[in-house]
């Protein structure tokens, strides 16, 4: 069983799609979740009484903050990452390694490593692609080997399941 990291951040439909199209569906395909949340995807997800049924689809807690010192580690080293969705405020800290949350620091730890798939689909405003410096944060992430997409109004996220590896085991 392949441990996925899952992460997930303040988007549109967070509440109501986060575990029916992505975290239920991932899991049903064999991964083992790490699911790591923004801290505002994080209280999205808590309001909307979401917490629970997400930690019912793995045996690792639900993360959004950090451990302290001396605390053991709550997640292992996943070998894939999907972050889903994706903010633009996120997507441009990914970018520019700005790792000012837990969800942040995880994937940012990893960018970069041959050895790590990350696969990042974000939700975004059309007026986003028309800001100047957008494209360079698709570009930043896409030269460090993720593979970047679109979540599609109107479309299952499920669909980026797709793009991530088979579980093994």
């Amino acid at each position: 069983m392949t441990v996925l990291g899952l992460i997930g951040s303040s988007c549109g439909g967070l509440d109501t799609r986060f575990r029916a199209e992505l975290a239920a569906p991932a899991a049903a395909r064999g991964h083992r979740l790490a699911i790591t949340l923004t801290p505002t995807a994080h209280r999205w997800l808590d309001a909307a009484g979401e917490l629970d049924p997400l930690a019912a689809l793995t045996d690792l807690p639900v993360r959004a903050n950090s451990r302290l010192p001396g605390e053991p580690r709550p997640h292992p080293d996943p070998p894939v990452f999907l972050f889903a969705p994706a903010s633009a405020n996120s997507v441009a800290k990914l970018a520019l390694g700005i790792a000012d949350n837990q969800a942040l620091t995880v994937l940012g730890d990893v960018l970069g490593d041959p050895a790590i798939t990350i696969i990042v689909g974000y939700q975004v405003q059309d007026a986003r692609f028309r800001h100047p410096a957008w494209r360079r944060h698709l570009d930043t992430l896409a030269e460090a080997g993720v593979r970047v997409r679109r979540l599609e109004y109107g479309k299952p996220w499920s669909e980026i399941l797709d793009l991530l590896p088979a579980s093994t085991g």
